[in-house]
């Protein structure tokens, strides 16, 4: 377990303006379907959930809060304003951040390694910090009047996040002029500073290159994956009938263990095999007690959240439900809103498709015996 004293908060710099690439502030343009801003904000939650960091501060411009694209992520989230200056904007975050050490990273690095942070935060000691290098592999010469060869081999490029005592890098912040890294501030006030080997990937969008770089990447890693559910249940006097989390006014309800919610059991096992996590029935077995009369909508949410701590992101939902009674075409419109508010709670981009079939009075489900649900899932993630 985690020390109390190694509370660590990360601060996400998503303020600048951009102007050397130009148009939209490079945070937020969509970089695979999602702003740039997002995937450090993604890292900083898996994070989290290994208990590395214990917060995350989100430093935007005024008028760029990012509202709902938080939903899905588990760490808790605090917000600040963003300064005239990076070292203005980076001071408000620390100042906002409650951890005793901070974490603070460029927004504009989104490939950003998980295992590189937790290096980060076991070199970090009260007295010194630590920061991410990479070796140059050019040779380097300095050019002032004469040109003069540098020893490329003691030569290092300082990457993001840059990891300190949050109380003595905010006392520099405040009391120092502006400067293009945290490391420069600690350095010229004689502190100790470590390092941990910085990554390739995890580099800056800076130029037009770089932006094409980056959406080379991602296009050429991106993995999609499909997955189909079904379910179906017995429809008996004496039971509620709930479709998608909405209860219907019917004589007849769906018999199971739980609530027998047949559309959210559907769309729950189609997204569990779409990621490769089995079904429902081993992820909520019908043996276990716990889940006697639960409510599927918060079954669904779980299964939702497994799927995201692993990386994906849920493009499209679509079901099929067949019933022949009672006739729920009216009600269909709030089982898909419903719908759509579980599945974008978690994966704010899902799109979600819901309707129903009559039985046609063939088979079991024509008999009104039963009712059935048919549903596929449409999830993906980036491998970088």
């Amino acid at each position: 377990m985690k020390p109390e004293d190694r509370t660590w908060s990360f601060v996400l710099a998503a303020a600048g303006g951009g102007r050397r690439l130009g148009g939209t502030p490079k945070q937020f343009r969509k970089l695979g379907g999602e702003d740039v801003w997002r995937w450090s904000a993604k890292a900083a939650d898996e994070l989290f959930r290994r208990g590395i960091i214990d917060e995350l501060v989100l430093v935007f411009p005024e008028g760029h809060e990012p509202g709902h694209s938080c939903k899905d992520l588990s760490v808790p989230v605090k917000y600040a304003l963003g300064g005239r200056t990076r070292t203005e904007s980076v001071r408000n975050g620390v100042s906002s951040a409650s951890g005793r050490f901070v974490m603070i990273h460029d927004a504009a690095r989104p490939f950003l390694p998980v295992e590189m942070c937790e290096a980060l935060a076991s070199a970090v000691t009260g007295d010194a910090g630590a920061v991410p290098l990479l070796e140059s592999t050019d040779s380097l010469k300095l050019v002032d009047g004469d040109m003069t060869v540098l020893p490329r081999e003691k030569i290092f490029r300082t990457q993001t996040p840059q990891a300190f005592e949050r109380a003595s890098i905010l006392a520099l912040l405040e009391s120092s002029g502006e400067s293009t890294d945290e490391a420069s501030l600690w350095l010229d006030a004689e502190k100790k500073l470590s390092w941990v080997r910085g990554s390739q990937k995890n580099f800056k969008i800076t130029t037009d290159f770089d932006w094409t770089a980056a959406v080379s990447l991602v296009g050429n890693s991106r993995v999609s994956r499909v997955g189909i559910g079904y379910d179906r249940h017995e429809l008996v006097p004496g039971r509620r009938l709930v479709l998608g989390g909405v209860a219907f006014d019917s004589p007849l309800g769906l018999l199971g263990h739980s609530d027998a919610d047949v559309v959210c059991h559907a769309v729950s096992d189609a997204l569990l095999g779409a990621a490769g996590e089995g079904d429902i029935g081993a992820m909520f077995p019908a043996s276990d007690e716990r889940y006697r009369g639960a409510d599927s909508t918060e079954l669904l949410t779980r299964v939702l959240k497994l799927i995201s701590s692993k990386g994906w992101s849920v493009c499209n939902v679509d079901a099929a439900l067949v019933a022949q009674t009672p006739r729920l075409g009216g009600g269909m419109k709030r089982v898909s809103e419903n719908l759509k508010t579980l599945l974008t709670a978690v994966c704010p981009y899902a799109e979600l498709g819901v309707k129903v079939k009559s039985g046609e009075k063939v088979g079991s489900t024509g008999r009104a015996e039963c009712m059935e649900c048919f549903a596929s899932a449409l999830i993906e993630r980036y491998n970088i």
